[in-house]
């Protein structure tokens, strides 16, 4: 931490070169105390393991914290996660008799029930990173008293059953909130795409299909019924003729302006964090990250209605990521009626993957994938209680749709299709070609969409998000309209590709040179005939259009998600691939690879599954997901048979996009917005040490608090001229011995606390931070702040290597880590430091990291 004041107090010079220069801290009481303590003894001769004792013979505590930062880039410093890691026992209370109240154990800061005597404190500011190894043993300290209290009276015993229980209400509520908002947007979002369309003139709010399930007639002329008006219809009473298709065309241009305008002015007026699918800073979040807002009661619902908006508008997106970030928001409002969880950030954060577990469930009726992309893709801490919280979440989530059925089916999944064929052994190799195609197809457009995300950020063309989205809607509309595989609805067009061809499917994919004599009998393969080579033609046209129009819509000012584009890019080039391999089995049914399964006439080739392969693929190379994937994809479809295709291809896509880009989608969009995550699944490989990163360096100061001997107004000056977010707390400017750790934060609420209700507090009060009794003298009393302080705070020596301190600060969620030499303390390493580190051995800008 570099000192920004001149000649600051509290301020101790940087340790010296000598290797032989340690001080003897050994107390001189004849040996009959442990060496490594020193005591203190009260006026009944009673021993106390003071922090504060007299004698300049304090051996230091080290430990660690977790990261906060500055606004002007310096180094910054907070609380820390892991038991005393690699610390001195000086001061840790490990070793001493536990004679004296229960809260006298082992001391970190706001742990123990004095700390509510100030309020705020054990929280944490915006764009700060939370102190998980604090957190956690905050809710251990709590959950011990209750359990003690339980025995005491019968209301403390219900209490005690209450918090028992309270995690599983939770997650209960969030399931059923989570599964009602997503039938609502399901419903709404139908509702409007369809209103580009034309209207129910019957009944304005249902949908075309509900508003055909009163229609008596058999057929319907592309899903149109009588009961269901064109908007060409009402003006012209016709549907066919140049006249018509203009009418239409200007309709559809006109809603989809409309609803994207309303979307991104509502974000832009109420809720700024609604915007783009959530997913990387959901990721950022659950790593300990805190953003004001993100998850609050605004954001959820402007994204709700937005994502109905920006969906119906037709654009090149999907609503399945934002759900996760809905699912997310929920979670945490929920969280507070629940002081368990809405007090304790650590705590808290059990719920959000919970929450995003069912965010996942609602959004592709897919329970178990939802837990498993919970833990494979956004989680960072993810304990076995947490996965059954997931588990249960997403089940509460599924079943609540399902109870509401937004599908108007038997199925609660969003493309639920049978295939009766078995797959070939030979098909492997198609369905890897696929998978290396998603690969391909996957970093194109990560690459094209970081490019033009980067311009936007740094152009003129960000400061004007709502004419970029007016016109991202009206290129795609004019270009959607013409092309019917664009014209429809994304997960419309997605089912169609799954789909396979049989008696009542009318569309010219479907067009094969067949005769359906015998509904029973199995369906022949057969050449394919013009309409299967337009339709072809217009998927192509489809792809690009949808390739290129997903790079400049993927993080726009509207709620728009990543799921629904990818499937549909993969769906496409399965289809195509599928139909190719079916033509060459009809065309050579006696070469050997067809010879077995081809040569009975019946249609051995799947195309559906090809595209199922191929969504897959797609959007295993964007997110980088393998496990969760290939469930989410049989969960989605019904195909269980066919995971052995699905693991392939997906597997085969991931190795592609690792190998031409580092990061899948969200990370790299993590890395873009320059949120401080540090991702446990990368590898440090260089041999740097602690003494090369710590903060400051040497021959510089490091701002430090002395145990008894700073007052009031030399604290306050303190944190005037420096802009640290903690302080170590060592025994004096000449002994530079750690006792403790003190929050930035926590700091000023206890001092303007003290001023506000402690008579008698002045400038000139000493700050004790030790529970030895000062000397008496003629001057203002003391302002006693040990209860603030965090004597278990973790510690490495300046000779650690970074590997070890990385992971550290990766496993057990530190903000910082205080380094020592021989017991005495050096300085400090961030969160933000390690970052700034890992992005400079990686020859990347390491300024890129946002903190506060």
């Amino acid at each position: 931490m570099r000192n920004r004041g001149k000649g600051a107090p509290g301020t101790v010079p940087v340790y010296e070169a000598d290797e032989e220069g340690m001080i003897d801290i050994t107390p001189g009481n004849g040996g009959l105390t442990n060496p490594n303590y020193t005591y203190s003894y009260s006026a009944n001769g009673s021993r106390q393991d003071g922090v504060g004792a007299p004698s300049s013979g304090n051996s230091g505590a080290s430990g660690g914290s977790s990261t906060a930062a500055t606004n002007n880039g310096g180094s910054s410093i907070g609380g820390g996660e892991g038991p005393g890691i690699m610390s001195s026992p000086t001061h840790t209370r490990f070793g001493r008799d536990f004679h004296h109240s229960d809260h006298e154990g082992i001391s970190f800061a706001g742990m123990t029930d004095t700390s509510d005597d100030i309020p705020g404190i054990g929280q944490y500011d915006d764009f700060h990173t939370i102190d998980w190894q604090r957190d956690i043993a905050r809710d251990r300290m709590r959950h011990r008293y209750i359990v003690k209290k339980r025995q005491d009276s019968f209301w403390d015993l219900l209490k005690g059953a209450h918090d028992a229980w309270s995690g599983w209400v939770c997650v209960l509520l969030v399931g059923l909130f989570t599964g009602c908002v997503a039938g609502v947007i399901d419903i709404g979002a139908s509702w409007m795409t369809d209103l580009k369309f034309g209207i129910c003139p019957q009944a304005f709010w249902l949908n075309r299909e509900q508003c055909c399930w009163s229609s008596n007639e058999t057929s319907f002329d592309s899903g149109n019924c009588s009961q269901w008006y064109a908007w060409s219809e009402i003006f012209t009473s016709s549907r066919e003729g140049f006249g018509a298709y203009v009418i239409s065309y200007f309709f559809y241009i006109m809603w989809a302006m409309l609803f994207a305008l309303l979307a991104a002015s509502l974000v832009r007026m109420f809720a700024p964090y609604a915007c783009g699918s959530g997913i990387p800073e959901i990721k950022t979040i659950l790593s300990g990250f805190i953003i004001r807002s993100y998850l609050g009661k605004w954001t959820l619902i402007i994204k709700s209605v937005g994502i109905m908006l920006s969906v119906s508008a037709g654009l090149s997106l999907g609503k399945e990521g934002p759900m996760v970030h809905i699912a997310s928001c929920i979670g945490n409002i929920l969280s507070y009626l629940f002081p368990k969880y809405g007090r304790n950030e650590a705590k808290k954060r059990e719920i959000l993957s919970a929450a995003a577990a069912a965010g996942v469930s609602v959004a592709f009726g897919a329970p178990i994938g939802g837990v498993l992309f919970s833990l494979e893709e956004v989680s960072y801490y993810f304990p076995l209680k947490t996965l059954w919280r997931s588990f249960f979440c997403a089940l509460i989530a599924a079943f609540i749709l399902r109870s509401i059925n937004p599908f108007g089916n038997e199925h609660s999944v969003l493309f639920y299709v049978e295939y009766n064929k078995p797959w070939i052994f030979f098909e492997l190799v198609p369905f890897i070609g696929l998978g290396i195609i998603g690969g391909i197809i996957a970093t194109l457009f990560i690459k094209a969409n970081l490019w033009w995300c980067r311009f936007r950020k740094y152009s003129k063309l960000g400061q004007y998000p709502v004419t970029e989205v007016l016109i991202v809607t009206f290129i795609t509309a004019v270009i959607a309209y013409p092309n019917p595989y664009t014209r429809m609805n994304t997960s419309e067009l997605i089912y169609l590709l799954f789909s396979q061809c049989g008696i009542s499917n009318q569309d010219p994919l479907c067009d094969y040179n067949r005769n359906f004599t015998d509904v029973n009998s199995a369906i022949e393969i057969a050449a394919a005939g013009p309409g299967v080579y337009k339709a072809v033609w217009l998927l192509i046209l489809a792809l690009a259009m949808k390739l290129i129009m997903t790079v400049f819509t993927f993080g726009m000012k509207v709620p728009c998600g990543l799921f629904i584009p990818s499937l549909a890019l993969g769906a496409i080039t399965g289809r195509i691939v599928g139909i190719a391999m079916e033509q060459l089995a009809y065309n050579y049914p006696k070469i050997w690879i067809f010879s077995g399964e081809c040569s009975t006439g019946d249609d051995c080739i799947t195309p559906g599954l090809y595209a199922m392969v191929g969504a897959a693929a797609v959007l295993g190379g964007v997110t980088r997901m393998t496990v969760s994937l290939v469930v989410i994809m049989f969960e989605l479809t019904g195909g269980v048979r066919y995971i052995v295709p699905l693991m392939a291809a997906a597997m085969a896509s991931k190795w592609v996009g690792d190998a031409l880009g580092r990061q899948g989608i969200y990370d790299a969009h993590i890395a873009l917005n320059g949120y401080p995550f540090l991702d446990s699944k990368d590898e440090f490989q260089h041999t740097t040490l602690a003494a090369d990163v710590m903060q400051p360096k040497r021959n510089e100061t490091l701002a430090v608090i002395t145990q008894d001997s700073m007052t009031v107004d030399d604290i306050e000056t303190l944190l005037k001229e420096t802009e640290h977010n903690g302080y170590p707390v060592v025994v004096s400017k000449e002994n530079q011995y750690l006792v403790g750790f003190v929050l930035r934060r926590d700091l000023n609420l206890a001092l303007a606390n003290a001023r506000r209700i402690i008579d008698g507090i002045t400038g000139q009060s000493l700050v004790i931070f030790t529970s030895a009794q000062p000397v008496q003298n003629l001057g203002p009393s003391p302002l006693k702040l040990k209860k603030i302080l965090d004597m278990a705070p973790i510690t490495v020596t300046d000779q650690t290597p970074m590997e070890t301190v990385v992971d550290m600060f990766r496993k057990l969620g530190l903000r910082q880590t205080l380094v020592t030499h021989n017991g005495r303390l050096l300085g400090v390493i961030t969160k933000k430091d390690v970052l700034r580190h890992v992005k400079q051995m990686d020859n990347e800008d390491p300024n890129t990291v946002l903190f506060n």
